[in-house]
């Protein structure tokens, strides 16, 4: 209610939001997968999935407050962990990137944003207050309050805590990394034009500067011939 202008009553997030419902579903599939019955939470996850398009599975930890906005084609892997007051929308995936049994999937920390589209993948740790962009791939770890954007992920703005929230881990201000290397690119390549116009000019000058003397001797030739008055 609070983070989604869309909620108009409580009774209506109940009845319609499938992050609230594939939240409380975990909670039974988890209680069951952690108590020996691992068939009944993996059935309960399944039911999950198929009534409301997010996959987690049982074995997942979530702490308290999880949002999944929208949540369709949302994956979370099995040894994932997930602090309180954690943000994910569709398309998100935490998976892993290993065939061992062991720890394989992310653990994500408190006041985490997670935007639309973001892929998370093998063992690595998200730190409190992180945001990591739309359609980010991550693959390494990120330190608290930073926000990380592209593919694969890097770091840009500030590296510090943000209390504020922020949309789809994403502001409009956000430096573009991509952007930034680009300028960078075109400002070298001014620099170098105008070098090189500069080299080209020179060089005119001294073709011209020694270019002036043979002139000059052709001419005094040309002059004592027509003073002698020999045409050849």
């Amino acid at each position: 209610m609070a983070r989604d202008p869309a909620a108009r009553s409580q009774l209506e997030v109940l009845l319609c939001y499938p992050g609230l419902h594939a939240v409380a579903m975990h909670r039974l599939a988890h209680r069951a997968w952690r108590r020996g019955f691992r068939l009944l939470g993996r059935w309960i996850s399944h039911l999950g999935r198929f009534l409301t398009g997010i996959e987690i599975h049982p074995g997942a930890r979530i702490g308290q407050r999880l949002v999944i906005d929208h949540g369709m084609g949302v994956v979370i892997g099995e040894t994932a962990e997930l602090g309180d007051d954690v943000y994910i929308y569709h398309g998100v995936t935490l998976g892993g990137t290993s065939l061992s049994k062991g720890k394989r999937h992310p653990t994500v920390m408190s006041n985490v944003i997670i935007g639309a589209g973001a892929k998370i993948l093998g063992p690595i740790t998200i730190g409190n207050g992180a945001r990591v962009g739309a359609n980010a791939v991550v693959l390494k770890d990120v330190a608290d309050g930073v926000s990380v954007v592209g593919i694969p992920a890097r770091p840009v703005g500030e590296d510090r805590p943000r209390v504020e929230f922020c949309a789809y881990g994403l502001t409009a201000d956000l430096p573009d990394p991509v952007a930034r290397a680009i300028d960078a690119l075109c400002a070298d390549l001014t620099t170098l034009r105008g070098r090189v116009v500069e080299l080209e000019q020179r060089a005119h000058d001294e073709a011209e500067a020694a270019a002036a003397p043979r002139a000059a001797a052709a001419g005094e030739r040309a002059r004592f011939f027509a003073i002698k008055g020999d045409g050849n």
